[in-house]
């Protein structure tokens, strides 16, 4: 048995035509749009960005206040060039030509150049505590810290004996001080390689010890003397300072 539904009856607007009525709904749909874009400027040098960098006058006066684009140079008619810079040990402060010439002055016990020694520096005696270090090391004893502390507390000692000397007239900054210790040290430094072919014990090696510390002490207090002012009275006071402290590194060297 079948049912029957009664289906009403669809009735088309503008007289029945169908197609009329998806002509009025196309009209009234809106056209999509792209999303909102800056004009892009045509004096701009960047391909990928669509925006204005500036105008040709803020370019010029950035450049202008940052020295320009990199790879300009300063100099009117000229490129730049790493032949114009400075050495780069010279920018550090490390002369090698200087340190040689007051390694050489060192090297006469009975000549010294204390003209040499008034611009003073700590790249010599750096090179020279790590030379003496790495003979010790090579001879088995590894003093680093202890050469290192030494140096520190000799010049601090040798620093306050040369001011009290002195009095009022003593100029002697603990900079320079450092320096003239420093430098005197390559006779110890000498004693330290020497003593790598030198048996052990024995009365020689405790003589040929004595000589270095004596070379020494008298380069150290001649330089000490003529640097610095107010202590030619005492030249045997600063002297018997100056032996106590290399003869503290020969101990080191010794045993």
């Amino acid at each position: 048995m079948t049912k029957q539904f009664a289906v009403p009856p669809v009735v088309f607007p503008s007289g029945g035509n169908p197609s009329a009525v998806g002509s009025n709904n196309i009209q009234q749909r809106r056209v999509a749009t792209a999303p909102f874009q800056p004009p892009r400027s045509s004096t701009s040098s960047i391909p990928f960005m669509s925006f204005d960098i500036g105008s040709a006058a803020a370019a010029s006066s950035s450049s202008s206040l940052f020295g320009g684009p990199i790879g300009s140079s300063s100099i009117p008619g000229g490129s730049a060039s790493f032949e114009d810079e400075e050495p780069l040990l010279d920018e550090l402060g490390i002369h090698p030509d200087q340190i040689w010439r007051k390694t050489k002055s060192i090297l006469n016990p009975f000549r010294s150049n204390p003209a040499v020694h008034k611009d003073s520096d700590l790249s010599g005696p750096i090179l020279l505590y790590m030379s003496l270090c790495l003979f010790q090391l090579l001879a088995g004893k590894i003093q680093f810290g202890v050469i290192l502390g030494w140096i520190v507390v000799s010049s601090i000692f040798l620093y306050i004996v040369f001011n009290m000397l002195a009095g009022r007239n003593g100029n002697l900054d603990l900079h320079r001080c450092t320096s003239v210790i420093g430098y005197c040290m390559l006779p110890v430094v000498i004693l330290s390689a020497a003593s790598l072919f030198v048996p052990q014990g024995g009365s020689f090696r405790i003589a040929v010890a004595a000589v270095f510390v004596l070379w020494a002490t008298r380069v150290c207090t001649g330089l000490m003397v003529a640097l610095a002012d107010g202590g030619d009275e005492h030249r045997g006071l600063i002297a018997y300072a100056c032996f106590l402290i290399y003869t503290l590194f020969s101990l080191l060297v010794i045993f």
